[in-house]
């Protein structure tokens, strides 16, 4: 496959694991490589990607600079890469490994919104009632 840098992560920045996992990468990136875009953010629209919010939810999108797409493990392994620190994500590369891991992160996407409950690192917290999306800051 050939990438073109940089890569666009489109990520939820209301999840606890997802905010944490972004803090990382941004700590090693640069904007040369890896660009971060909260779906979570009230600026956010995803009409011009083609895609609605649930799909964006429904797993990590991201997307080269040549418009190529990768979804889901390959997201998260590509993003990695971008920061620099691919090793520790090589094993989401491994042949083996593909179809367990994939059955692990389809588990993951549909448990994630059951995790609001944990601490997240901005001390947002998702509001539990009538309205979909409200944070406490």
């Amino acid at each position: 496959m050939y990438c073109q840098w940089p890569l666009t992560l489109y990520f939820d920045g209301a999840c606890p694991l997802c905010a944490r996992e972004v803090a990382f990468l941004r700590r090693r990136s640069t904007a040369a490589k890896l660009i971060l875009i909260d779906i979570d953010g009230d600026d956010f629209d995803p009409i011009p990607l083609g895609l609605s919010i649930e799909q964006m939810r429904s797993c990590l999108h991201a997307r080269f600079a040549n418009d190529h797409w990768v979804t889901g493990l390959d997201a998260t392994l590509w993003s990695w890469r971008a920061a620099g620190v691919g090793m520790w994500a090589a094993p989401l590369a491994w042949r083996p490994l593909r179809p367990l891991l994939s059955v692990l992160y389809r588990l993951f996407c549909r448990l994630r919104p059951s995790l609001a409950w944990l601490p997240h690192p901005e001390g947002r917290q998702r509001c539990k009632g009538e309205e979909s999306k409200c944070h406490i800051r």
